[in-house]
């Protein structure tokens, strides 16, 4: 297990800006204290401030005026969270980050007990409902009200509510994106030319077309991580769950609604059309021994027409790759029909156990109302910040992929066609169920019936079912 401790400190200094919900709401939040704090005014917002409101300040959560280090412990590979912990540090130099970083099965493994046994502060969630249920997250309901959180569109937050049952999609604030990240399908456009392709297919079939030119032309259509305890074939699998099916069915499941499967007559038949995709070749030889990394490596060295993933490479592919790069969301299986795509918050939480929750949750504000931070976001994250509908957004080229993405993330909002990740679902379904009988799928010891229906009684199993 690789460990990676980054301790980031930068000069200058800005002042403290508050955050605001207007003078009621800070009338109101006067006479009683927020999370883990005292009722004392902030500071008054500086000239030189980024971000945020800058009416009336409300009750005092911030980070404390002494030296205060906050513990993180997120995602390997992704330089989004220290791109932003540094800039953060550069506006608060008495806040330090102490980031460890772990893969995200590793996450997912260490998740419980890390939250458990440390005083680690915030932490990258690779599933919410169940370490909500063992009280290992911090409710955040009472920050939300506090910054004013609940006031930003209820789809930006529905999935990071989870019941006393520990149902996603309703109950207390367990959660805070840093974006809202989006998966679809990133391409070549020297190798997409070479197949035919000069736009986007409009309709599966016409995808599956270019796949088998790009096949017949000796090119790799599809590099696609699906080793170790990952299964990157959930990427496709669940574009094609969208294209054949309502995206509202994969939440439920995901959700843990009464009565909710995986294994319907819509989804077998995505199930059946990644199948394939594998038996005609459209992927790696060795995709089972292909990591993340190595994905990406191959990609941006030219080695693959497409790649299945999220809009948080968009401003790495920008940078290694300007101009060379499309984007486009699993086509629909008729032209114009409904475009769906895997969009959910970059998740974080705050542990029952944080050392300094109210910094912690200060800076997870911060991410999404300064307008330095939201900057960050977009340009290093490729995605869309979170926030108030009519927060500050920076320009960005017209010509990049990151602005393809941002386009498509409007689209997949407009179309109500978002869905969390199937790996979400519980805990362990994604390193015990999903990846291994996806695997399975590509060596061939596993049909499509079968994956969906041992996905269905492990899920089952794993949440009392």
């Amino acid at each position: 297990m690789s460990q990676t401790s980054v301790n980031h400190r930068a000069a200058g200094r800005r002042v403290v800006s508050s955050v605001a919900l207007g003078l009621a709401g800070a009338l109101a939040l006067a006479a009683c204290s927020p999370p883990g704090g005292e009722a004392e005014p902030t500071a008054e917002p500086d000239a030189t401030s980024t971000g945020g409101a800058t009416a009336a300040p409300v009750g005092d959560v911030s980070c404390p005026a002494e030296d205060t280090t906050i513990k993180a412990y997120v995602e390997t590979g992704f330089p989004i969270f220290a791109e932003l912990a540094a800039e953060f540090e550069n506006q608060y130099p008495n806040v330090t980050f102490d980031i460890r970083e772990d893969q995200f099965a590793v996450i997912t493994q260490n998740a419980p007990r890390t939250l458990a046994d440390s005083d680690t502060d915030i932490m990258r969630l690779p599933q919410m409902s169940d370490l909500a249920s063992q009280g290992l997250l911090l409710d955040l309901d009472e920050y939300a009200a506090a910054f004013g959180w609940d006031q930003w569109p209820s789809s930006q937050l529905e999935q990071l509510r989870v019941d006393v049952e520990g149902r996603r999609g309703d109950g207390p604030l367990y959660g805070m994106g840093l974006n809202f990240s989006m998966t679809g399908v990133f391409y070549n456009k020297a190798l997409a030319e070479q197949i035919g392709m000069t736009e986007p297919p409009a309709t599966l079939a016409e995808f599956d077309e270019y796949l088998q030119v790009a096949k017949d032309a000796g090119l790799t259509p599809i590099n696609q991580f699906n080793g170790g305890a990952t299964g990157g074939l959930a990427f496709p699998l669940q574009g094609l769950m969208a294209s054949y099916g309502p995206p509202s069915d994969i939440n439920s499941w995901i959700y843990l609604q009464d009565g909710a499967t995986i294994d319907t007559d819509t989804n077998l038949q995505a199930a059946e059309h990644l199948a394939g995709w594998i038996d005609s070749g459209y992927f790696a030889e060795d995709i089972n021994s292909i990591d993340y990394s190595q994905m990406m490596s191959r990609f941006i060295g030219g080695e693959s027409v497409f790649i299945f993933n999220g809009d948080w490479e968009s401003g790495n592919l920008d940078t290694q790759m300007p101009g060379e790069v499309g984007f486009f969301l699993m086509p629909p299986l008729e032209e114009g029909g409904q475009l769906g795509a895997m969009s959910a918050p970059l998740t974080y939480g705050i542990s029952a156990n944080a050392g300094n929750p109210d910094c912690a949750a200060f800076f997870l504000d911060w991410v999404a109302t300064d307008e330095t931070a939201r900057t960050i976001t977009v340009e290093v994250g490729g995605s869309h910040p979170m926030g108030p509908v009519d927060a500050f957004m920076p320009e960005v080229d017209p010509s990049s992929v990151t602005a393809q993405t941002l386009a498509a993330g409007a689209t997949v909002g407009e179309n109500n066609g978002s869905m969390d990740f199937i790996a979400n679902a519980t805990g362990e379904i994604y390193a015990k169920s999903w990846t291994p009988n996806l695997q399975k799928m590509v060596a061939g010891e596993q049909t499509a019936a079968g994956m969906l229906e041992s996905v269905q009684a492990d899920y089952l199993e794993q949440i009392g079912g």
